[in-house]
């Protein structure tokens, strides 16, 4: 697989970093650090960190490889893009330092390091998260023909991700394929805090959160939601995997509601009777929309074959968790707990995976807070500054994830292209010949 990291679908050029002119100020006259020109963006990095090529770019900042030389390994830089521009980016630049800093599971990114060019508080500009470096975005897995193994255990290690961080009442309230990274080992960790935050009861929906493809039906009409929002966005990923193309890609909102009551059929008059007046009454006023069963909308013919090697695994398994994360009301869909005990799951289960340490975030209380672009970015040098005293020279300790023997054998097979949606609406037609992710 080649390289691909964070939730970035703009590929920019290949090769190193070249050189680039100081650019002035304290960052130029310090002697730990060094910068250099990547693409049309200047990286100014620890020395440690070495030949920078870049692999991602997006709305919240531009990642590269880096060689550490310190650690001895390959490491993905973030450069977070204009974390000061208002308070809305700086909250959220914020929010992803210390949900990062918080978070310690094997299916969770890892943050390595945090550091600034600038040693001065009134110099303070930019911001520099070092993360690990994975293989590829689950949307190169997508493309792949994947056994009910590897299926069943990418999801497994997602909802343990998801059950770390709902622990400690985290909602990642942004999960989607290209927030997903994967090693070639079927290794599998959550990335992009960014959107992220603590729930305190049922709150209201922002308007940015959740790319439009896996919004859940509450945060489309504007309702309150909790932790099961995350749920049905791997219900949206799950499918998207077994159907190999987006479920609902919606056009805006409104387009959103409407494919997915295509499929799923209008909801109860209980779920409308929850809406705000003038929603009820849009929903009320659509044509009624039956929907299809589930069995008609994945056929046995998109999954694989029933597992061979144990016969634990079986399409009807897997539809019928599908079923049960594709669910409209909130009140009825299925919880990250009880998914991990479902049959198409259980079978990986391991408690050091599902109950791990909670999260410690301390004061919770930030998260509500509209603070002013100058003082999110107070707070935001201090949480660079607590890395100053972190011992990032050895690496973190956590215990590698490895597919079981069993699900690695007989996969050789690639699928062949397939027309799927990128999240603008565009179709586009892609080829697959890399392998099937085996265990190394």
């Amino acid at each position: 697989m080649g390289q691909v990291y964070d939730s970035m679908s703009n590929s920019k050029s290949k090769g190193a970093a070249a050189p680039a002119p100081d650019q002035g100020g304290h960052a130029a006259a310090n002697s730990q650090f060094y910068t250099v020109q990547v693409t049309d963006s200047v990286f100014t990095v620890l020395k440690r960190y070495q030949s920078l090529k870049p692999i991602g770019s997006g709305a919240q900042g531009m990642v590269c490889a880096a060689h550490d030389t310190i650690l001895g390994q390959n490491v993905a830089i973030k450069k977070l893009s204009r974390p000061f521009q208002n308070p809305t980016h700086a909250k959220r630049a914020y929010r992803e330092l210390i949900l990062m800093r918080a978070v310690n599971h094997k299916n969770i990114i890892g943050l390595l390091n945090v550091f600034s060019p600038q040693k001065v508080f009134d110099e303070f500009s930019h911001v520099y998260l070092v993360m690990e470096l994975m293989d590829a975005s689950l949307c190169q897995v997508i493309q792949m023909d994947l056994d009910h193994e590897r299926l069943s255990y990418l999801l497994y290690q997602l909802l343990c991700g998801i059950k770390h961080l709902h622990s400690a009442g985290i909602i990642h309230r942004d999960l989607k394929p290209s927030n997903i990274v994967v090693r070639s080992d079927c290794t599998l960790k959550i990335l992009d805090f960014g959107l992220a935050r603590t729930a305190g009861g049922s709150f209201m929906m922002t308007p940015y959160v959740v790319t439009r493809y896996y919004r859940a039906p509450e945060v489309i009409l504007g309702m309150g939601y909790q932790e099961v929002v995350d749920i049905w966005s791997v219900g949206c990923i799950f499918g998207e995997m077994i159907r190999g193309q987006v479920l609902f890609p919606g056009t805006d909102h409104i387009d959103q509601w409407n494919k997915i009551t295509e499929q799923l059929g209008t909801p109860s008059q209980d779920f409308i009777n929850k809406l705000q007046p003038t929603v009820r009454n849009y929903v009320l006023n659509r044509p009624l929309q039956r929907g299809h069963p589930i069995h008609r909308l994945f056929p046995d013919s998109l999954f694989p074959a029933d597992s061979e090697s144990n016969g634990r695994l079986r399409a009807s398994q897997a539809r019928d968790l599908l079923a049960k994360m594709l669910v409209v009301d909130p009140i009825d869909r299925i919880t990250v707990d009880d998914a991990l005990q479902h049959p198409y799951i259980k079978v990986w289960y391991d408690v050091s995976e599902v109950e791990g340490p909670v999260p410690k975030l301390g004061d919770n209380s930030i998260d509500e807070a509209e603070f002013s672009v100058e003082k999110w970015k107070e707070v935001i040098w201090k949480e660079v500054k607590l890395w100053d005293s972190i011992d990032t020279t050895v690496p973190k300790p956590l215990a590698p994830t490895t597919l079981p023997e069993e699900a690695t054998k007989g996969q050789e097979g690639t699928k062949s292209s397939k027309d799927t949606k990128s999240e603008n609406g565009v179709v586009q037609t892609t080829a697959s010949t890399e392998p099937t992710p085996s265990k190394s």
